[in-house]
């Protein structure tokens, strides 16, 4: 598993105003946090690893190679920087997921033999639904 280290001076939080139920206080405090990320200048990742990245998260994207995040789910400030981090770093480990190439196997004589044999019994079954041909 690869471990996702990125220096913090990296990220840049800005906070504004959060939507949703919250009554006047989301009126009044920059609780939602906003995270901007640019892929391209980061020095946590190889290019290999920021091609690969590149290609899982294109369609996110700003034109400048930015990864930006929005998180208003709590109403303190600390916890929706601490959820756009959490998501960040679930992005990434998707975005860096190769799966395991599947190994082509052959089945055994004895699963061949029984998928016949029942192939035959069904084939008899059904034959002998049919009308009687004298």
């Amino acid at each position: 598993m690869l471990s996702i280290e990125i220096p913090f001076h990296e990220l840049d939080f800005t906070y504004v105003r959060s939507r949703g139920p919250g009554g006047q206080n989301v009126n009044r405090t920059n609780s939602a946090a906003v995270l901007r990320w640019n892929l391209f200048s980061s020095g946590a990742f190889s290019e290999e690893l920021k091609g690969r990245i590149y290609g899982k998260v294109k369609n996110q994207l700003t034109e400048d190679g930015d990864i930006i995040i929005r998180s208003d789910v709590h109403r303190d400030q600390d916890q929706n920087r601490s959820e756009c981090i959490k998501r960040l770093q679930e992005l990434l480990k998707r975005a860096l997921f190769v799966p395991k190439k599947r190994v082509a196997t052959k089945p055994t004589r004895s699963s061949v033999r029984k998928r016949l044999e029942g192939k035959k019994v069904r084939s008899e079954t059904k034959q002998n639904r049919q009308k009687v041909r004298l």
